[in-house]
């Protein structure tokens, strides 16, 4: 099944989406949001599923066709949004360049950061920053949705909490970070508003590539028309969403709607290209010294898309362009 969300006020219009992306009907007679059905599962997905039948079998009134441009996020807003950094050739090579190693406690602790959940762009809304010098910067990562989190659960508990997947530009203003982190206190101005993908899918609808809770698919970036890196989402994803998952509730309960991201998706072989650009830097200061990759400028493009075997998009494209914002 997958789902997504019409441009409607704070929190948009539920539809459901056919398998190829092509159709949707609204769902609103079940659940008015997202948000509101993630928060009546139990009710909610036995009518949902039933409704995506419909669609798919060409009996549900009122289809339409489906445009990503009319897509707010699945999402538009929810309670909480926890982003791990789970591919450690990332931290790795971040540490790498500035002569630092990796702490021993990284492999066996995840690192989680509480980011901005109160709006996400949608699929094709523009990225508006103030000024280039923020050093700006695209992540592309996969994300899970849970329904709700007992404080203390386990893994295995998380696992079956996990109600959607999709995919985030979490984007960062890479020249802010350095700033934030120096005062020990974590990220704030770096981190604005990210992007969600066109549709969230339940994990049954992602077969064989679901497994262990990670995803097995390579993840495409393309920046300016030009293909950037395709890392594949599970391999070297030192923890799985599961534990991610598990982590986050270590000391306080999570709501239904709680998005928890997989940090940008990295693989120990660079010659699949990387999810950032800050990671492509990295490795330019590792091999020559300097980096020579620019952070994005308004007017670049970013494209961050999954496919299937058949070269089928799962979630659909996050198609967006950095804009000057006005005040």
């Amino acid at each position: 099944m997958k789902l997504g969300s019409l441009k409607h006020g704070r929190d948009g219009r539920l539809v459901v989406v056919s398998r190829d992306l092509s159709r949707c009907v609204e769902a609103t007679g079940i659940a008015p949001s997202l948000l509101v059905a993630l928060e009546d599962w139990a009710r909610c997905e036995p009518l949902l599923r039933a409704l995506a039948e419909d669609l798919e079998e060409g009996r549900a009134e009122g289809a339409m066709d489906f445009n990503p441009a009319n897509a707010a996020a699945p999402l538009p807003r929810t309670w909480e949004f926890l982003d791990g950094s789970a591919y450690l050739p990332h931290v790795e090579r971040v540490r790498a360049a500035r002569g630092a190693k990796v702490p021993e406690s990284f492999y066996d602790d995840p690192l989680m950061y509480q980011a901005t959940a109160s709006g996400f762009l949608g699929p094709r809304d523009p990225v508006p920053v103030a000024s280039e010098t923020y050093g700006i910067d695209f992540e592309s990562e996969v994300i899970v949705v849970t329904g709700d989190v007992p404080m203390a659960a386990t893994p295995e508990e998380a696992a079956g909490a996990i109600r959607l997947v999709g995919l985030v530009n979490d984007v960062s203003l890479r020249n802010l970070i350095p700033a934030e982190l120096a005062k020990g206190f974590g990220f704030l101005q770096s981190k604005p508003r990210s992007a969600l993908s066109p549709v969230f899918v339940t994990p049954d609808e992602l077969g064989e590539y679901w497994r262990d809770t990670v995803l097995h698919r390579p993840l495409h970036s393309t920046l300016n028309g030009e293909a950037f890196g395709t890392p594949d989402a599970g391999t070297d994803m030192q923890f799985n969403f599961a534990q991610l998952v598990a982590h986050a509730a270590k000391t306080r309960p999570l709501a239904a709607g709680t998005i928890v991201g997989s940090g940008t998706i990295a693989n120990q072989d660079t010659g699949l290209g990387a999810s950032c650009l800050a990671e492509k830097r990295m490795l330019e200061i590792i091999a020559d010294g300097k980096p020579t990759t620019p952070f994005m400028q308004f007017g670049d493009r970013i494209h961050i898309e999954m496919l299937d075997d058949d070269g089928n998009s799962i979630f659909g494209a996050i198609e967006q362009v950095i804009e000057k914002y006005e005040h």
